[in-house]
């Protein structure tokens, strides 16, 4: 059984929802960033971390990358065109959504006081609002690559709750409709139910 450190308000939200819609069995053991606990596992201080027997492995997106090519699922396959596509949209959500999402919390309230730029937030905010509305254009069909529901999915939904959560406005229809429809999957909600435990 695998052991996922972390917390459901943490990237960990996103290894946890790819276990779940994997169907595989999970242990969730609640430790926060900079921890003693998590200091010995990843020498980083980061959260999640997936423990897998001997293995331990770091940063979200390796993970679920990780379990996806693993269980044959949530992922088209390694060496195809499709694989390519997938890589690049997940890519492209790291570094448009994610980099820029960190950013504004490092200024908001991660780094100490007077390390913050707080004067950076409105123009990642107002670049956050630009990357939806092409995330509203790349989104041709039901799902970001394709027609196959994959960890890039996972990944831009998590990063579009974490931009609610930091109050950047969420107002392309086309946007908002995928976002609620992936947000209404089973595996989702149960992994969104774990908080309220």
């Amino acid at each position: 059984m695998y052991q996922v450190y972390g917390s459901v308000t943490s990237r960990a939200f996103r290894v946890l929802w790819t276990l779940e819609e994997l169907g595989e069995a999970y242990t969730l053991i609640k430790a926060g960033p900079q921890s003693d606990e998590i200091r010995a596992l990843n020498p980083l201080g980061k959260i999640p971390v997936l423990v897998d027997g001997e293995d331990v492995l770091h940063d979200s997106v390796a993970i679920m990358t990780y379990l996806a090519d693993k269980h044959g699922g949530l992922t088209a396959p390694a060496g195809t065109p499709a694989r390519a596509a997938q890589d690049a949209a997940t890519l492209w959500v790291i570094d448009e959504f994610d980099a820029q999402l960190w950013a504004m919390a490092k200024h908001g309230f991660i780094l100490p006081e007077d390390q913050r730029v707080p004067e950076i937030r409105p123009a990642l905010r107002s670049d956050l609002i630009r990357k939806i509305d092409m995330l509203g254009e790349r989104l041709t069909g039901e799902f970001l690559v394709g027609d196959q529901f994959t960890i890039a999915d996972i990944l831009c939904v998590h990063c579009l709750n974490w931009a609610i959560g930091a109050k950047v406005p969420m107002e392309n229809d086309t946007v908002n409709a995928y976002a609620k429809t992936l947000r209404a999957r089973p595996a989702f909600q149960r992994v969104r139910a774990l908080n309220q435990n």
